[in-house]
């Protein structure tokens, strides 16, 4: 059975399933619900996005605006997991694909638009192939044992949203 991913904004109810994704995909990282609340209650220069197949979360994705509300916009890609068994199946580009389209709609109604799309991620990860062939994103710079590993700086400017 073929399984179709929608990708929708974020709702009050999702919080507790997100925070559950998130101590799954970051292990390390200490009080998945207080972080996910804290960072939802911050919109909208924090947007979250739910991955949902047959009605079920099974990924996030979160976008943050970057020194302060321009018409120019600087995104984040701060953070995406996808549950573990959900993995490999396209989930993490329907993230991106579809989130950040409706993040730009947003955007527009203010006068604003996206100039670029910073990403940041361990050099491990095999996420970066998404990052270039979704968003055309490239590693700018790598920073040795930033927070568990070494991590590389990804900028895309004008990511085109057509990309796949």
């Amino acid at each position: 059975m073929s399984q179709v991913t929608s990708v929708r904004p974020l709702v009050a109810n999702d919080i507790e399933h997100v925070a559950a994704i998130h101590q799954v995909a970051f292990p390390r990282q200490l009080e998945s619900l207080l972080w996910i609340s804290c960072n939802a209650a911050a919109y909208p220069r924090i947007r979250y996005f739910v991955a949902v197949e047959d009605g079920r979360l099974v990924g996030y994705i979160q976008w943050t605006e970057k020194s302060g509300f321009r018409e120019e916009v600087v995104l984040e890609l701060e953070q995406m997991a996808v549950l573990p068994e959900n993995r490999g199946r396209g989930i993490a580009r329907a993230l991106i694909g579809q989130s950040l389209p409706q993040v730009a709609c947003e955007l527009e109604k203010r006068g604003a638009r996206i100039k670029g799309v910073m990403i940041t991620t361990r050099t491990d990860n095999v996420a970066q192939r998404i990052y270039t062939s979704t968003l055309g994103a490239v590693t700018k710079a790598v920073i040795p044992d930033l927070y568990s590993a070494d991590e590389a700086i990804m900028i895309a400017l004008s990511p085109d949203f057509s990309r796949e």
